[in-house]
């Protein structure tokens, strides 16, 4: 059976013509969705994927940019096709994953989505090593300074005239404006 999926990032834009395509290449079932492709949730999309769940289906689409968010997505999407046994045809790209090309020129995009992963892993890398290589080690700055920490410590070992602690860790909390566990975790390193 072949069902198709349609999307429209705009209200403005009209799903006339992808339906009207889908419909022309023999689509059963034409699932529409009005929604940019960067949101993760297109209910049509799920809706397109539980009909196309039999060995020898076909996900039909008029344009790859229409069923995927990102090359990653749509390697995701493909794998989760074939692993079903389901085909992807694309109509204005010529693509069909049931014959070799088609199936070839997904693989060849895989590997170009891993390739270009890597490439990003790898200057992130670089990057959070020549800033650390400057001094700067990320993440938030800490919430109390060395006078502060210095304080918190003296009012923490501070007794009352009965010899008990003259300040609570929460009220040493309030005082600077900070949780509990900052001060006891500042409390714990010499």
């Amino acid at each position: 059976m072949r069902i198709g999926y349609g999307r429209v990032s705009t209200r403005d834009q009209h799903p006339e013509a992808q339906h009207d395509a889908l419909r022309a290449a023999g689509c059963e079932q034409v699932f529409l969705d009005t929604a940019s492709g960067k949101l993760a949730r297109r209910p049509e999309l799920d809706k397109a994927l539980l009909s196309a769940n039999r060995s020898g289906d076909q996900l039909v689409v008029t344009k790859l940019d229409r069923l995927g968010r990102s090359l990653e997505n749509l390697i995701d999407l493909s794998k989760t096709l074939q692993e079903r046994g389901v085909d992807l045809v694309v109509l204005d790209q010529g693509i069909d994953t049931s014959s070799p090309a088609g199936r070839m020129f997904f693989q060849i995009i895989g590997s170009i989505a891993e390739f270009e992963h890597a490439l990003m892993s790898e200057r992130t890398r670089d990057g959070l090593a020549a800033a650390r290589a400057r001094g700067r080690t990320g993440g938030q700055k800490p919430k109390l300074g060395p006078r502060q920490v210095k304080l918190a410590r003296e009012m923490y070992e501070e007794k009352d005239a009965e010899g008990k602690r003259a300040h609570t860790v929460e009220h040493i909390a309030q005082e600077f404006g900070v949780s509990r566990p900052t001060i006891y975790r500042h409390l714990a390193k010499p």
